[in-house]
């Protein structure tokens, strides 16, 4: 048998894990009635420890919250039946927290309720599952965060800095107090995308940061060490040795990579791609490796933007065809129209996926050997990559 203070323990612990939080308050089938079982005292616990047994009904006498539900129960020890708690029934959120009895979790509760009653249905199971993104603030500053994040759209900041976007009253400093909130609430919207390519990337906002890019020696003899990070900024300035170097937009790709003489390979730039105006690589062979979907497509034509004599790999329309099974679904697109930078057949792929159902190729997914017979026919400077 379980005492009320047991039983408080467990919708505390229950409080505390997100799933089931947002399952109660959110009342998913099944939710309500909560019906915790108490258990009932075995007729030894009767004979030896009866003051012990009446405690235990008295403590369940004295429970106001919800419905605590009584059985008669025939003991050979006792004379007639007893009246035995059994189960306790909550019936909605407002019982559980009370149930709980602890002040912090109903302030909490509390804030959650004007967050989720004042905010669109898309953010309501973030807010209640993640209560670190918003428990530290304001919630009317909650509030101006969800509205900002509807008002917002995939490259809506067309080149401007994030801190001089007029929308919803926010202030210079809005973006910078609540970045984690902000996108985590569009990727609520957007499916993730926001956080795989960078808040500034998908609105269409100059990079703030100075990235560390991952830098891969594929020859082994050009750099002192096997990998190395280094800023984009310092890339921008300082020419790295060798006579190719291969852009790669995922860091993830690196395992795909293979031994190419005389070439460095820089992983995870993203976006983040001005490093490539730099003048020393005019003198290098350029060859850039992004996923095939829009978002892609996007980055290569800001690569080639910088870097007009580059190759583009394995980005073509014959490898998205080929390896068509493994597209999956792009959450949003980069833009109805093609960007400037691309080249004719690019233009006509881009515009090609966006009528694809599935129309993202994450390069992860394209076989090992087909990577390294197209980056060694680059090395030879054969006319064809992809």
């Amino acid at each position: 048998m379980r005492s009320p203070a047991e039983l408080q323990s467990k919708l505390r612990r229950n409080w505390e894990h997100a799933a089931l939080r947002e399952s109660r308050l959110l009342g998913f089938a099944g939710a309500w009635p909560w019906t915790l079982s108490i258990g009932k005292p075995s007729s030894r616990r009767i004979r030896d420890q009866l003051d012990d047994v009446k405690r235990h009904l008295e403590r369940w006498r004295q429970v106001n919250v919800g419905k605590v539900h009584w059985e008669q129960v025939v003991y050979r020890h006792v004379s007639q039946p007893v009246g035995i708690p059994v189960a306790w029934q909550l019936d909605k959120p407002s019982e559980w927290i009370e149930a709980i009895g602890d002040p912090r979790i109903r302030a909490e509760f509390r804030d959650m309720g004007l967050l989720v009653a004042n905010s669109a249905e898309v953010f309501r199971s973030l807010l209640i599952r993640r209560r670190s993104l918003w428990s530290s603030k304001a919630p009317e500053e909650v509030l101006q965060a969800t509205r900002l994040a509807l008002a917002l759209q995939p490259g809506c900041a067309r080149g401007r800095p994030l801190r001089t976007l007029a929308i919803e009253g926010i202030d210079t400093k809005f973006f910078e107090r609540n970045l984690a909130l902000i996108v985590a609430l569009l990727d609520a919207r957007f499916d993730e995308e926001p956080s795989r390519l960078g808040l500034e990337t998908f609105l269409g906002a100059p990079e703030q940061a100075d990235h560390w890019l991952l830098v891969v020696d594929l020859d082994g003899s050009l750099l002192p060490f096997e990998k190395l990070r280094v800023k984009s900024s310092e890339l921008a300035a300082r020419p790295l040795p060798g006579k190719r170097l291969l852009v790669v937009e995922n860091e993830t790709s690196q395992h795909q990579l293979c031994s190419l003489p005389e070439t460095l390979a820089v992983l995870g730039a993203g976006f983040d791609l001005n490093w490539m105006q730099a003048a020393w690589l005019s003198e290098r062979q350029v060859g850039y490796w992004g996923d095939i979907d829009t978002w892609g497509l996007q980055f290569l034509s800001k690569a080639r933007l910088a870097a007009p004599r580059l190759d583009a790999l394995l980005m073509g329309t014959e490898v998205f065809e080929s390896h068509r099974h493994a597209a999956v679904k792009e959450p949003v697109s980069a833009g109805e129209e093609p960007p400037v930078g691309l080249g004719p057949q690019e233009i006509e792929l881009y515009r090609f996926l966006l009528g694809q159902d599935k129309r993202r190729l994450e390069q992860e997914y394209l076989p090992t050997e087909l990577v390294h017979r197209q980056l060694h026919a680059w090395v030879q400077g054969a006319d064809r990559f992809a």
